[in-house]
């Protein structure tokens, strides 16, 4: 199935919720299909194209006939691929078999629907920091000019400015009182982030610290490449820190690496590497 917010698994306990309630909001597609079936495999890319290019225009359920025979039964289906459409709790179209594209957007486009939907400001200003740092810091500052508590709004300005130097007392303040909800862990990883920047981290403070030859140097080391954003190379000098001192590596260097990881994700790849080649080193 098609990775789409716009592509769902339909069964019984959902069909109520997902098919019938939800076609009151937009047209409701749904396509019956097993694994075994060529046809089904044919169209499923087509029509699970067409909801990604719609973008909320309709919404594509998928019922897996071999695990939800009943559902099948209910739409006396005889044949797959079968599709049918409903709208307003009511079924209005349907075939069965492969449609062409061109005809199978004239019937998507039959349904009528939302069309495209217009993303929320939040999804804008989320675009716009890929490329446009400086207007993804104009649309969040937008968002909290119309609700100055707006906890998305708040988090993602913090992580712009957070990307420009010397900025962290107004991040900081902005990160202050998201402590719960939806937010809340982009939060605590920008709060970590915060923290391991209390160390000085300059140029000057990186060239005085390299090259590192102790356990001592490379834990120092590590802390300013950590402040620097530069994780990946701060968890390998922490490596070279706990094999030149198992006591430090249990102590301080443990310690860091653990920041590092909430910064980076704890359970993330990466994390669960340097965890294991950490935990091989002193144990």
């Amino acid at each position: 199935m098609a990775a789409s917010s716009w592509v769902v698994e339909g069964t019984m306990d959902n069909f109520q919720q997902v098919v019938v309630d939800g076609s009151r909001e937009r047209p409701v597609v749904i396509d019956f299909w097993a694994p075994w079936c060529g046809p089904c495999r044919a169209l499923a890319p087509l029509l699970e194209s067409l909801a990604a290019e719609k973008d909320g225009g309709f919404l594509l359920v998928k019922v897996n006939t071999d695990e939800q025979p009943d559902l099948a039964q209910s739409f006396h289906v005889e044949g797959i691929p079968a599709v049918f459409a409903v709208r307003d709790g009511q079924m209005v179209n349907s075939f069965t078999g492969v449609m062409p594209e061109n005809d199978l957007r004239k019937f998507i486009d039959s349904l009528g629907g939302a069309g495209p939907r217009e993303p929320t400001p939040l999804e804008a200003a989320e675009k716009l920091e890929a490329g446009d740092a400086a207007a993804a810091g104009t649309a969040y500052r937008a968002m909290l000019a119309a609700e100055p508590n707006d906890p998305a709004a708040r988090v993602g300005l913090a992580r712009v400015v957070l990307a420009q130097p010397e900025r962290e007392a107004e991040a900081r303040a902005l990160l202050t009182g998201v402590d719960f909800g939806d937010f809340a862990p982009e939060a605590q990883r920008l709060n970590a982030v915060l923290q391991l920047r209390d160390v000085p981290h300059a140029d000057a403070d990186l060239a005085a610290a390299q090259p590192a030859t102790t356990a001592d140097g490379n834990l120092a080391l590590a802390r300013i490449l950590a402040a620097r954003g530069d994780y990946t190379a701060a968890m390998d000098a922490l490596l070279a820190a706990a094999d030149d001192d198992r006591q430090l590596g249990r102590t301080a260097v443990r310690e860091l690496m653990l920041k590092v990881f909430d910064v980076i994700g704890p359970r993330s790849p990466q994390a669960d590497d340097y965890r294991k080649r950490l935990q091989n080193m002193l144990y």
